[in-house]
């Protein structure tokens, strides 16, 4: 199981799948999905190095804009605590007998985390993300 997730820090609002694959197809449909979750804004997306962000084939919604971080800097991507978080919090010294009762754990680890934006809020918002409107 693969995690995509964006999270909107003027909103606090965090936006995930949970995907059999990660690939250019599974990066197209959470796109999809996080252009119609966020219809009415116009989302500036930072994404790492992966193959399935740079791709050819892949379908950007028009409100989204991707901004490729530097190689090797997974410290300038919020993200990255977040997955930090759902490793230490859901998944420490734990051991699963199945790979549903997993599934069932990280996406119950990323409900709760969605519904706390303050949670969020903490963990992931940049200095350099910060708009000023």
């Amino acid at each position: 199981m693969y995690v995509f997730a964006a999270f909107a820090p003027s909103l606090g609002r965090l936006v995930s799948l949970v995907l059999p694959a990660a690939n250019t197809a599974a990066m197209n449909l959470f796109l999809e999905h996080l252009g119609q979750a966020l219809a009415d804004y116009f989302i500036v997306m930072q994404v790492d190095q992966a193959g399935w962000h740079r791709s050819r084939e892949l379908v950007v919604p028009a409100n989204i804009c991707l901004i490729q971080q530097p190689a090797y800097s997974p410290e300038v991507n919020p993200i990255e605590h977040l997955w930090e978080e759902l490793r230490e919090k859901y998944f420490h010294n734990r051991l699963f007998s199945s790979l549903d009762l997993l599934t069932d754990e990280l996406c119950r680890g990323l409900n709760e985390l969605a519904e706390d934006k303050a949670r969020l809020s903490s963990l992931m918002s940049f200095p350099h993300l910060k708009v000023s409107l």
